[in-house]
């Protein structure tokens, strides 16, 4: 099966923690990065999609996908 999630969060080295972390998972970046600046915050957030193929599992809805 193959996974997919999109990683979000604040412009900052906690967002690139996460992608490091997911990427050593065995997830792999999908695209480019996305950025948006949140008036109300003040601040530039980050999105990234990332893909995993898994073998010998079956999807299902209530997957923890962060868990995969």
């Amino acid at each position: 099966m193959k996974l997919y999630r999109f990683l979000t969060g604040p412009d900052d080295a906690s967002f690139c923690h996460r992608i490091t972390d997911a990427l050593n998972k065995g997830w792999e970046l999908h695209g480019a990065p996305q950025y948006s600046y949140d008036q109300n915050k003040q601040a530039m957030l980050c999105g990234q999609a990332v893909t995993k193929a898994v073998e010998g599992k079956d999807y299902t809805p209530d997957m923890k996908l962060s868990d995969q």
